[in-house]
């Protein structure tokens, strides 16, 4: 059997999904800004009720453990400037996507699923191929592909850092 290659990104991209939802729904409030360590990234209350991602331009050393908190804003980070790549409009600013708090995340994190597997939807075999710079800049031999495979390598990756600290809270 013969499967396209939009279907198959959409394929991993919904069973990726599908294990970063089994952690969505099991989290609670207390969750979030959880601290597992004592040297940690999360996001922290701002000027009039936003929330500030902790964020450095260098790597720290030692690298700070993230918060769920700060794993979720990390998410709708990337993906919302992945979107905007995606669909030709302006690039937003780091700092122009801010965490929407406990309360609305996971409804944030499902609208920018929805966004995405839209996009995906509308991918043909043709698109796939034609050149994108982001994420890694203007690299010539990078794709459309590339791109949506990355998302799913990096939604894997922070469904699993999401889990791992829920499942430690939930353990201490």
């Amino acid at each position: 059997m013969s499967v396209s290659r939009p279907d198959l990104l959409r394929w991993q991209f919904d069973m990726t999904w599908a294990l970063l939802e089994l952690h969505l729904r099991a989290l609670t409030p207390e969750d979030y800004r959880w601290e597992p360590a004592p040297l940690v990234w999360t996001v922290r209350p701002g000027p009039g009720g936003v929330w500030i991602p902790d964020w450095s331009e260098t790597e720290p050393d030692p690298i700070p453990v993230p918060t769920i908190a700060w794993l979720t804003w990390h998410i709708g980070w990337w993906w919302s400037v992945t979107l905007d790549h995606a669909r030709g409009h302006a690039v937003r600013d780091r700092t122009e996507i801010g965490w929407p708090g406990e309360a609305e995340v996971a409804g944030w994190l499902y609208d920018l699923r929805a966004d995405w597997r839209a996009v995906l939807d509308a991918y043909t075999d043709a698109d796939l191929d034609a050149p994108a710079a982001f994420p890694w800049g203007d690299t010539p031999d990078r794709t459309v592909a590339h791109t949506a495979a990355w998302v799913n390598a990096e939604l894997m990756k922070n469904a699993a850092e999401i889990g791992q600290l829920r499942l430690l809270r939930a353990a201490g």
